[in-house]
């Protein structure tokens, strides 16, 4: 609580009530009440990338999609990484039943997001844009498969890890080119969106947007949405290609399905197995029914 206490010093806030907003993973988020009754939320980074990365991409899609609004960023000090004070958009993550019209109005907006270009492939910084080595988006996503190995090593049986090894090599090989370079939410699922009145009001959580090849942004639309109802699939699309084609999904969902449930392992290992089991296990499935 000191954390927040202090944050809401240096951001001047009269404050009425803060409220600890859960399901928050990487960062620490709080809705706070102003004395106006204005509700505002604070948000925590991780880190400082996250930190700049947010506040880059949130500035860069504002008058794109509907994004909360930066009010206020503090860059923090010796203790703390900063924070963001953002907008309050009316309306509740989507988690539960999605019908045809929200579908649709959820591939619109996917696709005006990726529909905005980046100078390359890479991430915003607090002064600008880092490419990614040599601006390769392939090249990108063996390197951190390689860098994932020895922490996946130590978690993985290694029955699975050697079959992991080589299903990598084989779904990797039969990527098409990427398409990009534009922005990607890279977290892109139903906690992240809001709905209103069966109305898709807001885009939230951009602390890992980068410039990227959107195939990159359907995995987690596979999984926790079309998989768990179908029907939900062809709006979605409908509503996708009124602003732009779809990619060959059947040609990347299964790499990208595999890389992210890899990455996902070494997540939990960074962050704390402990206390991350259930999502840990969820992924260990995840890789054992992509390798056979």
């Amino acid at each position: 609580m000191s954390v927040i206490l202090n944050v809401i010093e240096k951001l001047k806030l009269n404050v009425l009530n803060i409220e600890d907003v859960p399901e928050s993973f990487s960062s620490e988020v709080y809705k706070i009440s102003l004395a106006n009754r204005e509700n505002v939320y604070v948000k925590i980074p991780y880190n400082k990338d996250k930190l700049f990365r947010e506040f880059q991409v949130l500035e860069l899609l504002k008058d794109v999609i509907p994004v909360p609004k930066v009010l206020d960023l503090w860059d923090g000090d010796e203790n703390t990484t900063g924070a963001l004070l953002l907008s309050e958009i009316e309306g509740e993550p989507c988690t539960g039943n999605i019908d045809e019209t929200v579908s649709f109005q959820i591939g619109m907006y996917h696709a005006m997001l990726h529909d905005t270009q980046t100078p390359g492939y890479g991430q915003h910084v607090k002064n600008g844009f880092k490419f990614l080595d040599q601006n390769d988006w392939r090249l990108h996503m063996k390197s951190n498969f390689e860098k994932w190995k020895e922490p996946c090593r130590e978690i993985l049986d290694p029955d699975l890890y050697e079959r992991c090894m080589i299903h990598f090599d084989g779904v990797f090989a039969a990527l098409p080119e990427p398409d990009g370079p534009s922005v990607v939410h890279m977290d892109f699922r139903p906690a992240n969106i809001l709905v209103n009145n069966n109305k898709v009001t807001g885009i939230i959580d951009f602390e890992s947007a980068r410039g990227g090849s959107s195939e990159i942004d359907f995995t987690k639309m596979n999984r926790y949405i079309w998989t768990v109802n179908p029907s939900t699939k062809l709006p979605y699309l409908e509503g996708y290609q009124t602003i732009r084609p779809m990619i060959n999904l059947e040609a990347v969902l299964p790499f990208y399905d595999f890389y992210d449930a890899f990455c996902a392992v070494v997540w939990c290992k960074n962050r704390g197995i402990e206390k991350n089991q259930a999502f840990l296990q969820e992924n260990i499935d995840i890789l054992r029914r992509a390798v056979g």
